[in-house]
């Protein structure tokens, strides 16, 4: 099968970063299926990944986190698939990525890929709806339902691929007055289309800028970047006995700054459930047949921000280039082979 791969970590600059290459077909295992990879859409954890895992030596590490295809075959003891169905998913770190013809992935964590959407579009959806989800409903314990609330949620990178997607689960499926974050007119302009109340300037201290907009403390925040440069400003931002959840890596972050307000801390990565089969690892494909059906009755919509052709190692290290300038709206994608 045709993969795209690195062999040693590279700046994405170097035409070696990421190759062309060609694998054996993999073959699934008892609860995975076997599947036609028909999109993918590309995530800064790939970026990461290739910037800080050396393979070993000799080795092709295959990298890609967001999957939409067609299932072509499925283990013993699959009971939730069959072959021909339309997927969506965003796989597992510990095994091979999805850039690649042929991809095997648990069932437990795939999603029936919605019914409403091509394939470019719907693999821009599972790694970020997943996030977006665990941290809205999981980690932060906000309520679905709208309704009279007293609650806010402050969304820092609001116009990112995260971001795209938790500002319209807010928006459309909780009470939460929403407050995103975008440093450009053009990203903000992309914020407020999916639904944000108000959306400020972080390139600008927020707490300053929060007040000139008469909001001067919120409930909740959801820091998609750059938590430690601007963490002082979001413990002055949290109302006394606020949540603060994170998916960044910071180096550092000097959490007893959150102890005089009580304030409480939570840690989103998506990949716990599949990386330590949890017990509840299925609620994954759960979630995702969820936001399905959401995105089949307009509720949500896909966050493609743009489409980058053909999936090779060209087209793919275009897209590393763009995630590592910081400059992307919404998530790009690649289809085909």
């Amino acid at each position: 099968m045709k993969a795209i791969a690195y062999y040693h970590s590279l700046p994405i600059t170097d035409p070696q970063s990421l190759q062309d290459i060609v694998l054996p077909d993999p073959v699934a295992g008892p609860r995975d299926l076997l599947v036609e990879v028909r999109a993918i859409s590309v995530n800064p954890v790939d970026t990461k990944v290739r910037q800080n895992v050396q393979p070993e030596e000799g080795a092709a590490k295959v990298l890609g986190w967001d999957v939409a295809g067609v299932v072509k075959a499925v283990g013993n003891e699959v009971s939730l698939f069959k072959a021909g169905d339309k997927v969506f998913y965003a796989g597992s770190i510990a095994r091979a990525g999805g850039n690649s013809e042929l991809h095997v992935v648990d069932e437990r964590i795939v999603g029936h890929m919605p019914r409403t959407l091509g394939f470019a579009e719907a693999a821009a959806l599972p790694l970020t709806a997943i996030t977006a989800w665990e941290l809205l409903f999981e980690r932060l314990q906000i309520q679905e339902g709208q309704g009279a609330s007293d609650q806010s949620l402050l969304i820092v990178g609001a116009a990112g691929g995260v971001g795209s997607i938790l500002t319209q689960l807010a928006s459309q499926l909780t009470a939460l007055k929403v407050i995103g974050t975008a440093s450009r007119p053009q990203t903000q302009d992309w914020v407020r289309s999916l639904g944000a109340d108000l959306v400020l300037d972080h390139s600008q201290p927020l707490s300053v800028v929060m007040k000139e907009a008469g909001q001067p403390q919120v409930t909740h925040v959801a820091s998609l970047t750059q938590t430690d440069q601007h963490l002082e400003q979001l413990v002055e931002a949290l109302a006394p006995q606020g949540k603060l959840a994170l998916i960044d890596d910071p180096k550092s972050l000097d959490v007893t700054k959150l102890k005089r307000k009580s304030l409480s801390l939570h840690w989103e990565f998506m990949y716990t459930r599949s990386l330590f089969e949890t017990a509840d690892m299925i609620e994954q494909h759960n979630l995702l047949n969820r936001v399905a059906e959401l995105i089949d009755a307009d509720t949500l919509k896909t966050t493609v921000g743009e489409h980058f052709g053909t999936i090779n190692a060209e087209n793919l290290r275009r897209a590393h280039a763009l995630l590592e300038s910081g400059k992307a709206k919404g998530k790009i994608v690649l289809e085909g082979f």
